[in-house]
């Protein structure tokens, strides 16, 4: 499976290079890459493999961009992609009825963040599974309070960081000092090795392909995951959905005060309610993510 990347087309030997020859692969259609897949399944057919994957070359580009804040070279970053990307084609099952791209960008980012966190010495000294969360959320949550770009953060965001992602704010002070390193603007100037001059955004972007490509990746992602909640909160009963629509579905949450008033409980009780419901739905919907080739739902 190794082989279906070519040599020629190794991000550390030349980036911008990489960047422009993976633009020459096409994007497949639906039905074409149904066809390829079965070739693949049903008879090793690597041809068919290696054109699943160097049309999905461009995707591994745009999403290991995602991960340029680490402080990490973005060319082992996408060759890390790359990896995850063969595995995915691998594994795909055209059957499921998900396209390849939906199926594959699990992959890729479990490889891209595998290779992160390897490479992170606060991991190696082993962390919780609230400090990885921290860590993979947050420059994401930073960008949101339009702190990216700050140093240290204020008080009041360190506090708004911690209660959301579970932490304490020593951890969320601390991990913050970790990920100041140099970051990688998708505004960079970039040259082939043909001369022409552009930017970083250049090179991934195809007007028409890769955003279409991702749109309905995203598209396709977005909807299975709707259909797995659904389907697993069916498993709860009704006081159990109505705690868990309100506290975790609902663009204002109640607290636990407000519903432990309207059920005649405490507070406590609310609370293992909620808890327990929430492990009822992560069990009932990573099986059904597993069994359907669809990637984690919920946090």
């Amino acid at each position: 499976m190794t082989s279906l990347l070519p040599v020629a087309l190794t991000p550390e030997a030349s980036l911008s290079r990489y960047l422009s020859e993976i633009r020459k692969f096409p994007m497949l259609e639906k039905g074409e890459e149904f066809m390829l897949a079965r070739s693949w399944k049903e008879h090793e057919d690597s041809d068919a493999a290696h054109k699943m994957v160097t049309s999905h070359l461009r995707l591994v580009a745009k999403i290991a961009m995602g991960y340029r804040g680490y402080g990490l070279p973005i060319g082992e970053i996408i060759s890390e992609g790359n990896v995850g990307l063969m595995q995915a084609v691998k594994k795909f099952e055209p059957e499921k009825g998900f396209r390849l791209a939906t199926y594959a960008m699990w992959w890729i980012r479990a490889s891209n963040q595998e290779y992160v966190l390897r490479s992170w010495s606060l991991v190696k000294m082993g962390t919780t599974a609230a400090q990885k969360k921290l860590f993979f959320n947050l420059r994401r949550m930073k960008g949101q309070m339009k702190a990216i770009d700050e140093g240290d953060l204020r008080p009041d965001q360190v506090e708004i960081i911690a209660t959301k992602l579970g932490v304490t704010k020593t951890e969320v002070i601390s991990m913050n000092g970790r990920m100041s390193g140099p970051d990688a603007s998708l505004n960079a100037p970039i040259r082939s090795e043909d001369g022409d001059a552009g930017q970083w955004q250049d090179w991934l972007e195809d007007e028409n392909q890769i955003d279409q490509e991702t749109h309905v990746a995203e598209t396709d992602e977005l909807s299975a995951r709707m259909e797995l909640l659904q389907n697993a909160m069916q498993g709860l009963n009704e006081r159990e959905q109505q705690i868990i629509q309100q506290r975790k579905l609902s663009d204002e949450p109640k607290t636990l005060e407000q519903l432990a008033q309207v059920y005649s409980i405490s507070r406590e009780r609310v609370r293992q309610i909620e808890v327990r419901a929430f492990e009822k739905l992560q069990s009932a919907m990573l099986s059904a993510a597993a069994e359907q080739g669809v990637g984690p739902v919920i946090n």
